[in-house]
């Protein structure tokens, strides 16, 4: 029999130990032994439940327990989650976690000191909740060259994105309903600034690379200015905008970044919707593939905490190559990328067409009956060029009294 501790029975640490008890023979057969919780974590007591005598409150009694091979980390956010994995895997533990600040912050350090003792730190339900993304990475895809990752993320800020775009809600109405059913915490900035999604696309470039991601040096824009007007262009255009996370690999150039991004119907994310995440990975000799599925929710995350406990498990006094080095990984400023841009201006384009035109050379243009504005569609060009093209068309329109009321990149 393996022994397991659980830190933090909260919604994830729940999960595991229901999916744990769930599924304890076929874990059993499949592992050749069996998992047992032994210790759970917490601050609270949780009486008259199956955990009732399983509940400590000192962390010392997990870490110098012999007989506990692998720890379970649910705990969230930093402090304590980082003293505790790092003492645990110190002491021979083995870790698994579903906690991407913990990673995307610490995960070179953890990997290292994982190595040194032979034990395992895994961390697939840490993107993705339930969807298999890590470990595809580093066992199914292993001989690929990566050339890009680019995901739905994050399920809150798709919701939302997704009642806008199929019911016509406000930013604020889609983000009330997600937070009254749920999805989204009371203070919903991680979601819907894309910090979120920035440090699950920092995991994955460094997954992908073999390099350290410094999460801090991804540009990273949120959703909090996507308005039900840009979606009724968007139905018009036949179109939809979701926020991506992408890292995309050009020789030794990395370009990663989080932004909204308008995209068509051929794209391969574009039927991705509602609390659901799809990543899109391409290699050099696979091309692209898909993987889509629950990206949160208690039993998905829980299942993938499960396989990353089972992995331990058949490898008790071995370390499972994977991860990343501690050489550092260069970002490419978001001004070296390109895209199309989507453009809405206040105004009849008849009144300011000759200075878009300067300005934003050839487009695509796309009026909506009963509005004073319209929108614009470019080419694609660099992010550096359009910035300065989109300063001097502002600066233009504002002697005409008009005005950029909007920009979302755009793969059309």
């Amino acid at each position: 029999m393996m022994n397991v501790a659980i830190m933090g029975f909260g919604t994830i640490g729940s999960g595991v130990y229901e999916a744990l008890e769930a599924n304890r023979q076929l874990i059993a057969e499949k592992v050749g032994q069996e998992i047992a919780v032994k210790y759970v974590l917490d601050l609270r007591d949780f009486p008259g439940t199956p955990v009732e005598d399983k509940i400590v409150h000192d962390f010392s009694r997990i870490v110098e327990d012999d007989d506990i091979s692998i720890v379970v980390e649910t705990m969230g956010g930093l402090n304590p989650a980082y003293p505790f994995v790092k003492a645990c895997l110190e002491a021979g533990k083995h870790v698994a976690t579903s906690n991407k600040a913990l990673v995307a912050a610490y995960g070179t350090e953890l990997l290292a000191i994982a190595r040194e003792k032979q034990v395992n730190f895994m961390f697939e339900a840490s993107v993705g909740g339930g969807i298999p993304i890590i470990r595809p990475l580093y066992r199914c895809l292993m001989g690929e060259q990566i050339l890009e990752i680019t995901g739905i993320l994050n399920g809150t800020t798709n919701f939302i994105l997704t009642k806008m775009d199929k019911e016509g809600a406000s930013f604020n109405g889609a983000l009330k309903e997600a937070q009254d059913l749920g999805y989204a915490e009371r203070n919903p900035e991680a979601d819907v600034e894309g910090h979120d999604t920035c440090r699950k696309i920092a995991i994955l470039t460094a997954m992908a690379t073999g390099r350290e991601v410094n999460y801090e040096d991804i540009y990273t824009e949120g959703i909090t200015k996507i308005t039900d007007t840009d979606f009724k262009y968007a139905e018009k255009m036949g179109t939809s905008v979701k926020l991506f996370g992408s890292s995309r690999m050009d020789g030794d150039t990395v370009h990663a970044w989080v932004a909204p991004l308008m995209i068509g119907k051929n794209h391969p994310l574009y039927s991705v919707n509602d609390v659901y995440n799809g990543i899109m990975v391409k290699g050099n000799m696979v091309g692209t593939t898909m993987f889509y599925g629950s990206g949160a929710g208690k039993l998905p995350t829980a299942s993938a905490v499960v396989a990353d406990i089972m992995e331990a498990a058949t490898h008790p006094d071995s370390n499972v190559p994977l991860g990343w080095s501690s050489e550092r990984l260069s970002i490419a400023p978001m001004e070296s990328s390109s895209h199309r841009y989507f453009v809405r201006i206040s105004g009849r384009y008849e009144a300011s067409k000759d200075m878009v035109a300067n300005h934003l050379g050839n487009i695509e243009v796309i009026t909506l009956e009963g509005l004073n504005e319209y929108a614009v569609v470019t080419d694609r060009m660099g992010e550096a060029k359009f910035r300065q093209a989109a300063e001097g068309l502002a600066a233009d329109l504002n002697q005409s009294y008009q005005e950029v009321l909007q920009t979302i990149r755009a793969e059309l």
